[in-house]
């Protein structure tokens, strides 16, 4: 809530909060409820999802609590959607309870759920005359998420905005944004394509102190390969680790596809993508293991940025 508050008072446009199960480094396991508490602490700042994962659950629902929170904070609401199940296997099965709908099925549910914002009949045969309530008189804004090339198809295809998880990805094919604004076609809530790229940064008063807030998130990122990523590390912890060789080259790997550094440095960094990839908007992920360090950067970026 100190982040978002802060990010509100630094001027900030939007902060999105995302869904991760079974997972003790992220706080994110449902984020309309985190969201009902994020609009009522801050004040003019669009708040949202990044993501709902969508096959774990009924559009309808989905529909339903979005539309609650445009009634508490209206024209402030993101509902971005994504097709991971993010966690894991096991966890995924436990929260669809038994449920044969999966992710083959996001595209249809994408599209029942841009009908039931909007009030008008879903794609899926018996669901023609369903509708979410309450009533409200702009819908939050839906957005795809997504990590390839199908979330790039599928979001031209819907109508949607499209935001690029190159945190996630960072092996982006080169003109998928030119792919993405080729085949867009207008859709009930947006009439041209809208981009946006969400990358990994973080700054401090010098590039030295960047890399190292940084080395928590390499040892955080080796863990998550293995399939164990655990608590988010200190910088302590990550320092002390032994590294094997093929360890090194896959944080090596990564280094060039995020921003760390002084304030400036991040800004080149951020505008050369921004220019490359044509964006509208560039979003930022922070995460340190102190907590007083990534509101900093946040607030040294925002000061570079302006």
């Amino acid at each position: 809530m100190t982040l978002a508050k802060r990010c509100d008072e630094l001027g900030y446009f939007r902060y999105w909060v995302a869904e991760h199960h079974a997972s003790d480094a992220l706080a994110g396991c449902s984020p309309e409820v985190l969201l009902g508490r994020l609009g009522a602490e801050t004040g003019s700042i669009r708040i949202g999802s990044g993501g709902i994962m969508l096959p774990h659950y009924s559009p309808y629902k989905v529909a339903e609590n979005f539309k609650i929170l445009e009634t508490l904070y209206p024209g402030r609401v993101d509902l971005g959607v994504g097709r991971a199940p993010g966690t894991d296997p096991f966890t995924a099965a436990a929260i669809r309870y038994g449920s044969s709908i999966g992710p083959e099925y996001f595209p249809n549910m994408v599209l029942d759920l841009q009908a039931l914002l909007n009030d008008t009949d879903p794609l899926t045969p018996g669901m023609q005359n369903a509708r979410a309530f309450p009533t409200v008189k702009n819908p939050p804004e839906l957005w795809m998420l997504g990590s390839s090339e199908d979330s790039a198809s599928l979001a031209a295809k819907s109508g949607l905005p499209y935001n690029f998880a190159y945190f996630i990805n960072p092996q982006i094919r080169p003109d998928i944004f030119d792919y993405y604004r080729e085949h867009f076609k207008p859709g009930p809530n947006l009439d041209a394509p809208h981009s946006a790229l969400t990358v990994f940064t973080i700054c401090a008063e010098t590039e030295a102190e960047a890399i190292e807030l940084s080395r928590s998130r390499d040892l955080w990122f080796i863990r998550l390969l293995r399939g164990n990523p655990g608590p988010f590390p200190s910088v302590q912890e990550a320092m002390d680790y032994e590294y094997s060789d093929g360890e090194l080259r896959a944080i090596d790997e990564n280094r060039d596809r995020r921003a760390v550094g002084t304030p400036e440095q991040v800004c080149d960094k951020l505008h050369t993508w921004a220019k490359r990839f044509e964006l509208d908007e560039l979003m930022i992920l922070t995460i340190t293991h102190d907590c007083d360090a990534r509101r900093h950067s946040y607030e040294l970026l925002s000061t570079a940025w302006q």
